[in-house]
């Protein structure tokens, strides 16, 4: 940009390209090939002159230079009439060349022709040219409709006298360049200076409250028009529709429209516009209805306005309708409208009426190009979009950056990364890799594909990112391997000074149910109710989500009843949460209220609440449940044939889980790993083991869980060698670095075969000695052996580690009570009184005719207590008969040896069985359910009683299932 002269602050100056204009000299004018590059200087001499002898003038134009309307030549000889004559010459010759350069600048306005106009600016300045009304509208014009807003103005503030058509020029040229506000600020200084508007500078400047979507002022113009007289003017009521439509005042438009004494097709279309752009197909039609009903004409660009709200609005049958018409008008063949039903077809996902209209179009435009293959793309015909692009380019049509979106949206939707990769190469070929939504849709491909890497460099490469660069960023951070990396990119986003959308919030709670990150997750929910996004039900289910899987089951509750619309993902994630944060009752209600509002579950739901009977050990839900999935043909699915297994399992059911399991057709590692836990904790080692073969046989490599299992079988069958086997192969064979668990799992092992001076060695070899978990299981193993001194270590130690627990206090006690420590085990219970640490309560729980009946030890608050008593009492009886001698060193109480019968006699589990017993039908199976381990009394009671009974009695405590059957269980007396 030239700068201003000296002492000419506020002057306009132009850029030096002046000499084009000799071409466009006048008649009369002196010709010259050097021309000066300011016009706000007096021309003193010849054009050669130097630039010493430029003189500033402080105006434009100088009225004295030759050619001007300056003072007249006082010394003209002749009479008056030749005076008058020859002034009155001068005067229409003035006019004559003033109205040539008006047109001259009109031409290179409409041809958006920079240079040479400037040429004829430099001309007209070179000539001192004094511009009369015209002209300065024409220069105002000129500049405004080549963009250059900033001469246009200048002119403007230099024009002697402004009237309302140089502003309009002005005001016309911003809104033409899409500045909005600042054509409003001008219409203001217009309206300042008192320049009485007129139908065209209200027009303007309503497109340019449109522009703004300013529709305060608007109604201001509005107020002004009516002042004006001008409201019937169809310019005027064009704008204001326009304005009110965008505004999404639509009855206001409404108002204006019908007001109108007279209404042309222009005025039809901008209000059937607004209605299609407001997605109200139904007013969309009405109106064209009603427009057809009055006979008013409409034309091609009326159709399209229609045809692109039935598109929006997928109302299939109303295109069909204008389809009709448009053969019917013969609109059909014009490309515009062909344009229009290729893209409406397709959104309402009639793509092969799409394509037949496309193809009779003769020669589609890039517009039409572009929609057919978007469309194809967007209906899943990846493949067919790719052959069109191909037709395309042999057709000599160049693509445009639409296009290839659809193309890489093409490529992520098939996943066929080498596709996308080719069309990365044409995208560089044709260089728009610098274009954001081009580069976008890079980055979501591969991103998608998990080239996360390949997403980064695209990312940085950018010139400019929006919020969606960072979205499509974050999505690949979600469920990777890096997901950890997500919040750090969110945070980043943050600094930038982007505001997350809908899907950037949906993707950073995604991550944050990876990590199971809630403390992150809390940050995110603060800003989506900052950015108002918490009434977003999309934001909502991706809230619950987070929260159930991060164990923040009340949180999730609290955001799932503020939802509007609950769909299967929502009440699946709700069910998922409460049968992980062990409330199957809660997860199965919420099964059932899914249902009664109308929404059918599918196979991750039922899965969840597979998982939620597994939890609560109902059996005859998950019957239920199973009958529902044969029903509903879901057998054949991995994940609930699984899940089925798991239940059956989990519910003391080990013939129907092997059945379920051997009918399942296909299986996986998740599959295998199931059999062989319900195995383990059934106590069935050898099944266990062989089916781990079995597994290595079919090709499917174990993991952590798979040796969690293993490893537990080897040590309830004392298996130490094999148990060591398999410990190192975990690390040596299959690359698997084991964790806190599988140490405790061989210590266990170690421990229970009595190894402690090995157990010790371990423990200090690995450094394991700060974990509370190893010194539980070394605690529980003292207690099996009566090993005091190394209990004492391990008690100690737990104190130490995890002061607030119980288990380590009531192990200990319990190893003093077996030795008759009495002083001992009483100032263990001081020292739990002490500390505030109470006993968890032993309990067990059976289900009679549907319904769950808990028991504690000594219970008497059943409505049955009196009949179980006395089922007790003769059984007790029938027992002594057998030989069985109550074991009352289990009774850890300093009470009389008649006392500590009747104790053992009235236990939970034994309550649980006398009412299984009187409730049920003989030769049933009994299904027990404890939260502690069953003390070796009632496991000595289980057995005769099953031998008496000859009832299968089943109890499951919190270790394993014990199958007690004719005198014998399934643990072989070794838990």
């Amino acid at each position: 940009m030239p700068k201003l002269l000296p002492n000419s602050p506020t002057l306009l100056c132009l850029p030096t390209c002046w000499k084009q204009a000799a071409a466009f000299s006048l008649p009369g004018a002196q010709r010259s090939t050097s021309w000066l590059p300011s016009f706000c200087v007096k021309i003193r001499g010849s054009a050669t002159s130097t630039a010493t002898e430029l003189q500033p003038t402080g105006r434009f134009y100088d009225n004295r230079s030759p050619g001007g309307c300056g003072e007249a030549n006082k010394n003209v000889p002749g009479d008056l009439s030749n005076k008058v004559s020859k002034r009155q010459g001068k005067i229409g010759f003035r006019k004559e060349r003033l109205k040539q350069y008006s047109a001259m600048l009109r031409e290179c306005a409409s041809k958006v022709a920079l240079n040479e106009g400037r040429a004829v600016h430099g001309n007209l300045i070179r000539n001192g040219v004094v511009p009369d009304s015209h002209l300065w509208v024409s220069l105002t014009s000129f500049y405004a409709k080549c963009g250059r807003l900033e001469f246009a103005r200048k002119v403007l503030d230099e024009t002697p006298e402004r009237d309302v058509v140089s502003w309009t020029a002005l005001i016309s040229g911003f809104v033409s360049e899409g500045c909005g506000d600042d054509a409003v600020a001008l219409y203001c200084v217009m309206r300042n200076e008192d320049v009485r508007p007129n139908e065209y500078v209200l027009a303007t400047t309503l497109k340019a409250c449109s522009l703004s979507l300013d529709v305060e002022l608007g109604r201001q113009v509005h107020a002004e028009a009516v002042k004006a007289g001008l409201l019937t003017d169809l310019f005027v009521a064009s704008g204001l529709v326009d304005l009110y439509a965008k505004c999404k005042e639509i009855e206001l438009a409404d108002s204006v429209f019908f007001s109108m004494p007279e209404r042309n097709e222009v005025l039809w279309n901008v209000l059937l516009n607004g209605y299609a752009q407001l997605g109200d197909v139904k007013a969309v039609l009405k109106l064209f209805s009603m427009m057809v009903e009055w006979e008013h004409k409409f034309n091609r660009f009326t159709l399209s306005t229609v045809l692109k709200g039935c598109a929006k609005s997928g109302h299939l049958k109303e295109g069909k309708l204008l389809h009709s018409v448009a053969i019917k008008t013969g609109q059909e063949v014009d490309e515009f409208v062909a344009s229009c039903l290729v893209d409406m077809y397709s959104k309402c996902g009639m793509i092969g009426y799409a394509l037949q209209v496309f193809k009779r179009i003769k020669d589609p435009d890039l517009v039409t190009w572009s929609a057919m293959i978007s469309g194809l793309d967007q209906q899943g015909f990846s493949h067919d979009a790719a052959d069109l692009y191909k037709a395309m380019v042999l057709a000599g049509v160049r693509p445009n950056q639409y296009i290839f979106s659809s193309l890489v949206s093409a490529a992520t939707s098939r996943g066929d990364l080498r596709f996308g990769k080719a069309v990365h190469a044409c995208i560089s070929k044709y260089e728009m890799e610098d274009d954001m939504l081009v580069s976008n849709t890079l980055i979501m491909m591969y991103m998608k594909h998990g080239q996360l890497q390949d997403g980064i460099l695209i990312f940085n490469s950018m010139l400019e990112q929006d919020t969606a660069s960072w979205s499509y960023l974050l999505s690949g951070f979600c469920d990777s391997n890096r997901c950890e990396e997500a919040p750090r990119i969110f945070y980043q986003m943050l600094v930038e000074g982007f505001n997350p959308n809908m899907y950037t919030f949906i993707d950073i709670l995604r991550s944050c149910s990876s990590l199971s990150d809630v403390h992150f997750g809390r940050q995110v929910h603060t800003h989506i109710i900052k950015n108002c996004n918490d009434s977003n039900d999309f934001v909502r289910t991706a809230l619950i989500d987070m929260y159930a899987k991060g164990r923040c089951i009340e949180d999730a509750v609290a955001v799932f009843n503020r939802l509007v619309d609950r769909d299967l993902f929502t009440w699946t994630t709700m069910i998922d949460g409460y049968a992980k944060t062990n409330q199957p009752e809660m997860a199965l209600k919420h099964f059932v209220d899914m249902q009664s509002e109308g929404v059918k579950p599918n196979e991750f739901t039922i899965a969840s609440c597979l998982n939620a009977c597994s939890h609560m050990a109902t059996l005859e839900g998950g019957q239920q449940l199973h009958s529902m999935v044969v029903k509903a043909g879901h057998t054949g699915d991995i994940i609930v044939a699984t899940a089925i297994t798991d239940m059956y399992g989990k519910c003391g059911c080990l013939e129907d889980a092997e059945a379920n399991f051997k009918d399942m057709v296909l299986r996986d590692a998740v599959s295998w790993n199931t059999i062989i836990a319900v195995y383990s904790y059934h106590s069935q080692g050898e099944n266990a083991l062989q089916a781990y073969r079995m597994m290595i046989e079919k090709g499917f490599l174990p993991d952590e869980a798979t040796f969690l299992s293993i490893l537990s079988v080897c040590s309830n069958m004392g298996l130490v060698e094999e148990g060591k086997k398999h410990f190192e192969s975990m690390s040596k064979v299959y690359g698997i670095t084991p964790s806190l668990e599988h140490y405790a799992c061989v210590v266990n092992i170690l421990s229970r075969a009595g190894q402690f001076d090995e157990v010790e060695a371990f423990i200090k070899e690995q450094k394991l000695s700060t974990h509370a978990l190893i010194w539980e299981t070394v605690l529980g193993a003292c207690k099996l052996h009566g090993n005091l001194d190394l209990g004492e270590t391990a008690a100690r130690k737990l104190f130490e580690l995890q002061p607030k627990e119980d288990s380590a206090y009531v192990f200990l006690s319990n190893i003093f009570a077996s030795k008759g420590r009495w002083d001992d085990v009483q100032k263990i219970r001081l020292l739990m009184s002490e500390e505030g640490i109470k006993k968890e309560p032993g309990c067990s729980w059976v289900g009679v005719d549907g319904q769950v009946h808990v028991f504690v030890s000594q219970d008497g608050s059943h409505p049955k207590t009196e009949q179980i008593y006395a089922k007790l009492q003769d059984l007790k009886q029938r027992l002594s008969f057998s030989g069985y001698i109550p074991k009352t060193e289990n009774v850890l109480h300093n009470i009389s040896s008649r006392e500590k019968i009747e104790h053992l006699w009235h236990h939970s589990e034994r309550l649980a069985l006398g009412l299984a017993l009187i409730s049920t039908c003989p030769g049933m199976p009994i299904r027990i359910f404890k939260n502690l381990r069953i003390c070796e009394d009632c496991h000595e009671v289980m057995k005769v009683i099953s031998h008496v009974t000859s009832r299968e009695i089943v109890i499951r405590d919190f270790k394993r299932f014990h199958h007690f059957k004719l005198g014998s269980c399934s643990c072989q007396d070794s838990w």
